[in-house]
This record gives C-alpha cells, sequence and structure tokens, in this order.
C-alpha cells in the first residue's frame, strides 16, 4: 500500500492510497478520511460505495461529508467502482458496464470474472487492508452509497451481517434484476440464468434477512426529480418488499432533487448522523 496525497481535513486527515489487488488483478486506488479523535482512540468507519462511472474521486471531493463525519468521530472509506487498468476487460462503448460499473458483484462470465471481483475487493480484501493498518474498528462498521454504489450498499448489508451494523443509500437501484441497468450487468457478469441474479438484488434478498438484522433501520434518501427514478430505480418496489419482510425503512422523497452529488451534498449530514447513531450504539 502507497500513500499518494494526504490532506488536513476538519481537523483529521483526508489521504489517498494505491495498492495491488488481489482480488482484482490489478491496482486500485481508495481514499481514507480519519477523523482527529482517530489520533488516540479507534473508531467507527462507513465504507461508501459510489456509482455508475465513478472512481473513489466522485465521493471524496463532491459529498461534503467529511464536516460531519469529524463532528461524529466517524471514519470513511470510499474505495473505486471496478477494477482498473490497460488489461482489464472493459466495453468502450458502455458508460454502464465494465470500467466503472462492477455493481459490487463477483462475476462468474469471461472474460469479466478474472478481474471483476468487486463483492470480495469490498468486503474482504479492502477490509481487511484498512481495519489492519487504520486506527477503525472492525466490529463497528456501516455502508453507504449513490445508485450503483446504493445497490452495492443494500445487498452487501444484506449478505454480510456480521460485518455491517449501519445502512444507508442515496437513489439507490433497488430492484436490478428487473432494469435496464441491472439486466445489461447481470446477463454479462453473471450470465442468463435469472435465479441467480436475485443473490445481488437488494428486493430480493430482503426476504431472507435474518430477524436481527431486519431490526436495523435502512435510510434511503430519493429525489422525486431524478431521471433514472421510474426506469432504473424503483424504491416502491424495494420498499414493498421490506414491508413483507418486516424490515425497518425509512425511505424519504425529497421533492425536485435530481440524482447528482448535489442531492447527495444535501442530505449528506442526515447519513453521517444515522449512522453514528446506530454505530455508537453497538
Amino acid at each position: 500500500m502507497k500513500e499518494l496525497e494526504q490532506h488536513k481535513c476538519f481537523g483529521g486527515t483526508l489521504a489517498i492510497y494505491e495498492h495491488d489487488s488481489t482480488a482484482l488483478n490489478c491496482q486500485m486506488k481508495f481514499s481514507v478520511f480519519l477523523p482527529e479523535s482517530a489520533q488516540s482512540a479507534s473508531v467507527p468507519f462507513i465504507t461508501f460505495l459510489s456509482g455508475l462511472t465513478c472512481t473513489h474521486d466522485n465521493f471524496t471531493t463532491k459529498a461534503g461529508a467529511y464536516h460531519y463525519a469529524a463532528e461524529h468521530g466517524l471514519a470513511i472509506i470510499a474505495p473505486d467502482t471496478s477494477p482498473r487498468g490497460d488489461h482489464v476487460p472493459d466495453d468502450a462503448e458502455s458508460y454502464d458496464f465494465g470500467k466503472g460499473a462492477g455493481f459490487y458483484l463477483n462475476a462468474t462470465e469471461q472474460p469479466w470474472a478474472k478481474n471483476y471481483q468487486m463483492e470480495t475487493y469490498i468486503t474482504q480484501e479492502l477490509n481487511k487492508i484498512c481495519c489492519d493498518n487504520f486506527p477503525i474498528l472492525t466490529h463497528n462498521q456501516g455502508i453507504s452509497g449513490h445508485s450503483m454504489g446504493g445497490h452495492g450498499a443494500l445487498t452487501l448489508f444484506f449478505k454480510y451481517p456480521h460485518l455491517y451494523k449501519s445502512v444507508s443509500a442515496f437513489s439507490p437501484i433497488t430492484v436490478p434484476s428487473c432494469v435496464p441497468w441491472g439486466e445489461k450487468a447481470f446477463s454479462r457478469y453473471l450470465g442468463g440464468d435469472k435465479n441467480k441474479w436475485q443473490n445481488h438484488d437488494a428486493s430480493y434478498l430482503v426476504q431472507n434477512t435474518p430477524a436481527p438484522q431486519k431490526q436495523i433501520k435502512i435510510l434511503i434518501d430519493q429525489g422525486s426529480a431524478d431521471q433514472f427514478l421510474e426506469s432504473q430505480l424503483k424504491p416502491d418496489i424495494f420498499q414493498k418488499a421490506c414491508k413483507e419482510a418486516d424490515q425497518k425503512l425509512n425511505l424519504r422523497l425529497h421533492a425536485g432533487y435530481d440524482h447528482s452529488y448535489y442531492f447527495v451534498q444535501s442530505f449528506i449530514g442526515d447519513h453521517i448522523a444515522h449512522h453514528a447513531n446506530s454505530l455508537k450504539s453497538t
């Protein structure tokens, strides 16, 4: 692991790191914000997963999260959205598949399977690197994300209850098995068997969530003017699935907000507080 840059930020530090990933067979970058309180004790942390076309840099520079994280004494890890490098297979004609669009799953179809193992990367490799090298609490972490990253946050929360004690999402793809973004990615990463797709779909995973996980309230913020709301995101389907599964959910619809980071900036403080309340009581 190599530190590329470090900046003083709200009393703490924001640093960018690079490392060779075994899971993804390439070199990866991620950012780490550590609040001032991490200088004297290990702190809870959040992993934030970004959306289509993004890198670690989008959340790091656009979300406006670190003021709130400093106030609550939380660290934030922001990874990239896919494997990177000239040798990594890609679809140059698509913004919603290949590089920048890993969908936080483990691909099983070639040529994607060699590199696109984002689920393993996030939950195992990067998690271990961060917990081994920074003053953060392994047993006290949450996960959040935006759009494709919101999909990732929800699905990984359901699949790894031993890791994640809090969860939130902005404008998540809540039922990828039934929308164009998800259908395109899943058919190529996972193959044509749609039963396998359900293992990476929050609206299906919530149905089999362990009882203790159902008591952890999910926070979702969604803009009513989001251009992808009806065609790609469909939070109403997820809301119905949560109700049927007795999963606690706070779905908030905000009039006039779109899909951009201006929306994320507007409510990131609520999300940081949501995670802090859960993690500090764990």
